[in-house]
């Protein structure tokens, strides 16, 4: 009884916490329908997200995870709406119609894989695999504004609300793999957590400077900062 409630729990705050994360989306979104532009920012962090969200999808259901299903349905819908909503605002379409057919052919090909293969054990690991590859590409991209912090001593590039979000979130998803003993999601969301956890330090080693007066804020959203699950 201590085992389940364990993981119904874990589930639970897991669940709530990335599907709060997903939600930080409408942000972006509503800054973009105000605006009706999308400025040069790029439609890939949603694309991609939606790709991540669909792929632990079909990992989800080949597992039987429910909690998979529910969190990646979600994240899975949102993205998709962010996807929409950034092509109509967007000035280069072309660009977004290009990643969204190089997305739909990964899809395609997890799909129609996993509907005829006769090994299911095969066909988890295959998905599995290809979560954890897309994690990786994910997690790789933050690497080169941490070599832009380090060069400058400077932090103001990095959005910490964005950081700390996914290090808690990646820390709930790892624990929780560990529960149900699945190192396809506990890996991914392990380097996760550690690359935001290196984020976090660049804080302690390179505090922010205070604005001075008058001098506007230098934020600058990391909209590429996607959970895995």
């Amino acid at each position: 009884m201590d085992a389940i409630w364990s993981k119904g729990t874990l589930a639970g705050m897991a669940t709530v916490a990335t599907v709060m994360q997903f939600l930080t989306g409408t942000i972006i979104c509503r800054r973009y329908i105000l605006k009706k532009s999308t400025g040069d920012e790029s439609a890939f962090p949603f694309i991609s997200g939606f790709l991540s969200c669909f792929t632990w999808l079909k990992y989800g259901v080949l597992t039987k995870e429910d909690t998979l299903i529910l969190v990646n349905f979600i994240g899975s819908a949102l993205f998709l709406i962010y996807t929409v909503v950034f092509f109509l605002f967007c000035v280069n379409k072309r660009q977004v119609v290009r990643q969204i057919m190089v997305i739909s052919c990964v899809i395609l090909s997890a799909t129609i894989y996993t509907t005829f293969s006769t090994d299911s054990e095969r066909s988890i690991r295959v998905i599995g695999l290809l979560c954890c590859c897309l994690a990786v590409i994910f997690f790789a991209s933050p690497l080169a504004t941490l070599a832009h912090v380090i060069r400058t001593q400077n932090t103001d590039s990095l959005p910490f609300p964005i950081i700390i979000a996914s290090f808690f979130v990646c820390l709930l998803w790892t624990a929780y793999g560990v529960l149900i003993s699945d190192l396809f999601v506990q890996i991914p969301n392990l380097l996760g957590g550690i690359l935001a956890g290196i984020q976090l330090t660049l804080y302690v080693i390179y505090p922010k400077k205070k604005a001075s007066l008058g001098s506007g804020p230098r934020y600058s959203p990391l909209v590429s900062e996607n959970p895995v699950l």
